[in-house]
């Protein structure tokens, strides 16, 4: 493939910025590659794999002459980061960001971005329960969404070169504007993670149930629940506060169809249940029409059975 920007900046080396730079060494679309992380120890990991040409411990050092600024860091830093790069932004440069949410990074990071430059908020919809700079890989884009969020007025020629762009990594594009983005992954995202915390928090209060029993005989549900779970604690502590009120709507819809479940058990009504679960099913089928997910299930069949391991006690 052809190189689609000459030099890109990532700032910050987890999950999403690693796969982006493995997606591009793998398909040629950049020269160049620098990247800017906080810790020394990721700047390390980062220059040890050999996904950045240059790292530096200042972002707007890693910015310099960059043609595409992707912006990686937890949401609750965007501006911080924005702040400083501001001033150091190449004529013409792109920047983005990967962020779960987009109202609350539009309003952190606009305000910082010279006329000379274009802002595109982006969000693929690809991760998987890991973070950090060992975790990313070349296909995680590959047949997964990134939404792209142009503000009004933005260059269509620069739309098209990032999409280009995320087309080349192997991913659909689409564009929606920022509050619909966040209502959308409040029910698709946002919401499903919550429930999950809560559900393996109430796992470690039933003290009826010892941390062993919930670890060893966890069933694919539970298990699948704790996956969610292990998800980076930062990021998903900003995105609830930055998409708190898409995410407490859809979390009161929420909390009335399981209302309306538990009188249904409660009640004995199995027509109920039964219609209510055929709907559902449904929804699982469609995923998995529309390629976004597998038939194929393993359920832990292909996993060695570990040794029990000690499960830190709540305060």
């Amino acid at each position: 493939m052809a190189v689609i920007f000459e030099k890109v900046a990532l700032i910050g080396l987890g999950l999403i910025a690693s796969s982006m730079a493995h997606a591009m060494r793998q398909r040629g679309l950049a020269t160049t590659i620098t990247g800017y992380a906080r810790s020394a120890e990721t700047r390390a990991v980062a220059m040890e794999l050999g996904f950045c040409d240059a790292v530096f411990d200042s972002a707007a050092e890693a910015v310099a002459g960059a043609d595409l600024v992707v912006l990686a860091v937890p949401v609750g830093a965007m501006e911080t980061v924005a702040k400083e790069i501001g001033p150091f932004l190449k004529p013409g440069a792109t920047i983005t960001d990967v962020g779960s949410v987009k109202q609350a990074v539009i309003e952190a990071v606009a305000p910082h971005i010279p006329p000379r430059a274009h802002f595109i908020p982006s969000h693929p919809l690809a991760g998987t329960e890991h973070s950090g700079p060992r975790s990313g890989f070349a296909t995680l884009f590959e047949n997964r969404w990134w939404l792209l969020t142009p503000l009004p007025g933005t260059n269509p020629a620069a739309v098209a070169r990032l999409r280009g762009f995320y087309e080349a990594m192997g991913a659909y594009v689409d564009e929606m504007d920022a509050a619909h983005h966040d209502l959308v992954l409040a029910v698709t995202s946002h919401t499903p993670h919550l429930i999950a915390y809560t559900m393996v928090g109430v796992a470690d209060d039933l003290r009826r149930v010892t941390d062993s029993e919930v670890i060893k005989y966890s069933a694919a549900g539970f298990r699948d629940f704790t996956r969610i779970a292990a998800s980076d604690p930062t990021m998903w502590r900003d995105v609830f506060l930055n998409n708190k009120d898409a995410t407490l709507e859809i979390l009161g819809r929420f909390t009335e169809e399981l209302f309306a479940l538990q009188r249904a058990i409660r009640k004995g009504d199995g027509a109920h249940l039964h219609e209510y679960f055929t709907r559902t099913r449904a929804i699982r089928r469609s995923i998995i029409q529309a390629g976004q997910d597998t038939a194929a299930a393993d359920f832990g069949r292909g996993a060695t059975p570990a040794a029990p391991v000690d499960i830190p006690k709540k305060p």
